[in-house]
C-alpha cells in the first residue's frame, strides 16, 4: 500500500447495504471475493464499492467491479457463471459484464486489466475484511487514478463523469495523506504526462501532503 492513510471496511459494508435495498438480485462483494480468494485469481474490488472505503459517506451502487489481473479474467468469469447461474456475460474488449437474467442489469464487471494503470492495481492494494472475508482494495492513490481515468476519457458519457468528478473531490476531502509521487506515477500510466494532469487536480481540490 502506498499511503499511511486507511480504508475503511465499514464503508463498504455501508455500501452494500445500500445497493442490496434498491438493487434486485444484488451480489454481494464479499461472495465475490470469497469464491475468487479460494480459486487464488488474483483481483483487487474496484469501481463505486472499491472508491467507497475512501469515503466519508459511502453510496449505493447497481454493480460490483472487479480488475481481475491480465490473463485470468476468463477464468474469473467462468467461475463467476458456475456459482452464480442467473447471470450471463457479455463480453467486450476491456471488461465483460455479467447481468441478471431476470432484470437484464449488470451486476458484476469483469475489468480485463489490460490498460496500464489497471495492470499495476494489485501493486497499489491493500485488504480489509468483510464478513471475515479479505478483500483486496485500491490503495488511496490508486482509487484515486480510476477515478481520474474516466473523468479524462473521450468515451465516457458526461453525466457519469460528473459522478466520477464528485467522487474524486469527496475523497481528496477526506484524506489528506496522499502520495503524489506515486500519484504522479499512476496517473502517467493512465496516458502519457497524465500524472501532472492528475496531481494538479488534487492540489486544486484539496490541501495534500507531498
Amino acid at each position: 500500500m502506498s499511503t499511511t492513510a486507511a480504508p475503511s471496511a465499514e464503508a463498504l459494508l455501508v455500501s452494500t447495504e445500500l445497493s442490496k435495498y434498491y438493487v434486485q438480485n444484488f451480489i454481494e462483494p464479499h461472495l465475490i471475493a470469497r469464491l475468487l480468494n479460494e480459486n487464488k485469481v488474483p483481483y483487487v474490488l474496484a469501481g463505486a464499492h472499491g472508491t467507497n472505503v475512501w469515503l466519508e459517506e459511502p453510496r449505493a451502487t447497481q454493480d460490483v467491479d472487479v480488475i481481475v489481473a491480465y490473463r485470468y479474467d476468463k477464468r474469473a468469469v467462468r467461475l463467476l457463471l458456475e456459482r452464480f447461474p442467473t447471470l450471463v456475460a457479455e463480453d467486450h474488449e476491456a471488461v465483460t459484464r455479467l447481468r441478471d437474467k431476470e432484470t437484464g442489469k449488470v451486476l458484476i464487471d469483469v475489468m480485463k486489466g489490460v490498460q496500464p494503470h489497471l495492470r499495476v492495481a494489485h501493486k497499489h492494494s491493500t485488504t480489509i475484511q468483510m464478513h471475515r472475508v479479505p478483500v483486496p482494495v485500491p490503495s488511496l492513490e490508486m482509487a484515486l487514478a480510476l477515478k481520474f481515468a474516466p473523468m479524462v476519457s473521450v468515451t465516457r458519457e458526461d453525466g457519469k463523469k460528473l459522478r466520477d468528478a464528485g467522487d474524486f473531490v469527496l475523497m481528496i476531502n477526506f484524506n489528506k495523506d496522499i502520495d503524489l509521487r506515486t500519484l504522479g506515477e499512476l496517473g502517467d500510466l493512465v496516458y502519457p504526462g497524465g500524472g501532472k494532469e492528475l496531481v494538479e487536480k488534487v492540489g486544486r481540490f484539496g490541501r495534500v501532503s507531498a
